[in-house]
């Protein structure tokens, strides 16, 4: 980021796009067996900062969307498995990441399993029984199909952004 001012654009922007993936995310009316899965759409705006050489901004948006979304359209219990399974999921991409041996797919399937297993951690902790744990593979399964899907998002997005990032248009 070249400047300070660019910088808090950038991240309020990318909150404003996690923040409206959410709500959309929110109107889609599905149900697949397993309590709590959801697609996972405003990872974009967090894979896309994390490819763009943005961590810690990544981390901000992550953390904003997740406590923002929560209180407008949430629960508490939501905003604390929520960011569970988020700083799980950004320890992985930033891994895989930092490696420079995956790209937008493979940093986003990590990450989406990662958030899964996360909250499937806090989940049994919370209920107090290892049982819950039989929702580990469909959660797996779930998180890397939906990690390849906002992988391949970020993916085909990237140079575009890159493209209007590098001219400085901001």
């Amino acid at each position: 980021m070249r400047s300070k001012g660019k910088k808090v654009t950038i991240l309020g922007m990318s909150t404003a796009l996690a923040l409206i993936l959410s709500y959309l995310e929110s109107l889609i009316p599905y149900y697949f067996g397993v309590p709590g899965m959801k697609l996972g759409l405003p990872n974009l705006a967090v894979v896309l900062l994390l490819l763009m050489g943005d961590p810690v901004g990544a981390l901000i948006v992550n953390l904003l969307r997740i406590v923002l979304s929560g209180f407008l359209f949430g629960s508490l219990y939501g905003i604390l498995f929520s960011i569970a399974g988020a700083l799980v999921s950004f320890g992985m991409m930033l891994l895989l990441w930092r490696s420079r041996r995956f790209g937008a797919s493979g940093i986003s399937i990590g990450g989406g399993t990662a958030h899964n297993l996360g909250q499937l951690m806090i989940a049994a902790w919370v209920v107090r029984t290892p049982g819950i744990l039989y929702y580990a593979p469909a959660l797996i399964a779930a998180g890397a199909l939906t990690g390849f899907v906002i992988g391949i998002a970020a993916g085909a997005s990237l140079p575009a952004i890159r493209s209007v990032y590098d001219k400085e248009k901001l």
